[in-house]
């Protein structure tokens, strides 16, 4: 039996006041690739951030990647962000630094310490998403999809249990959203476990796997009929 990375038990989402979803039930197992589908505004962001702990767990148990949701201390962030890797929608690369650096920034604010192991890093999770000779460009001066490859870079440096992706494909087209679909299936394929919102279907027939939906303040497990 593959472990569990996340478990849910009648958890609740709340944005501030406004309870977002409810008696949310749910397991994730370690190498497995879910998507989290669901409309606009139906909670699938605030889901994400309840799991990386940018939202508070009020309600209910949530165990993910060794840590409890619900008594999660602040300190303890930083440390249960390690073991996960976020992928945005909108890269959140700096813009005043190349790719290189961008990465190493990230090291050195989770406790890197070792010029000479940041740089092997840097360069393995670069040739992991196809991007090992662009290391010194900007990030202005690379395509969409390039720079969600190398946010998807930026997620790995860590060696994450798992990876959360929230709309990676939001902004690229759908010829990009596959090449970078292709680079987080062989990701996957690698044994790390990934969970992906988006509301892209096509990459979800194109990619068929186990399916949560966001609807009606609820998630459940969508059972996809064979096309």
């Amino acid at each position: 039996m593959a472990e569990s990375i996340l478990t849910l038990k009648d958890v609740a989402v709340y944005q501030k006041e406004n309870m977002v979803l409810n008696n949310i039930s749910l397991e994730v197992k370690k190498g497995e690739f879910v998507y989290l589908i669901g409309k606009t505004g139906s909670g699938k962001s605030s889901f994400m951030k309840t799991l990386y702990a940018d939202l508070p767990m009020k309600e209910g148990n949530g165990r993910i990647v060794g840590f409890n949701l619900k008594t999660l201390e602040e300190k303890d962030i930083p440390f249960l962000r390690r073991k996960l890797g976020i992928v945005f929608q909108d890269f959140k690369l700096l813009p005043d630094r190349n790719i290189n650096k961008n990465l190493e920034f990230v090291l050195k604010a989770t406790g890197w310490k070792d010029p000479g192991k940041m740089q092997t890093q840097i360069e393995e999770v670069l040739e992991k998403v196809g991007m090992k000779t662009k290391g010194f460009k900007f990030p202005h001066e690379l395509s969409g999809g390039e720079q969600q490859r190398i946010a998807i870079a930026r997620a790995l440096l860590n060696d994450p249990e798992l990876i959360l992706a929230d709309e990676p494909t939001g902004n690229l087209d759908p010829q990009t959203s596959v090449e970078v679909m292709k680079v987080l299936q062989e990701i996957n394929k690698a044994g790390r476990t990934i969970l992906m919102a988006t509301h892209d279907y096509a990459l979800i027939l194109k990619y068929p796997s186990k399916t949560l939906k966001c609807d009606g303040q609820k998630v459940f497990e969508v059972i996809q009929k064979a096309v």
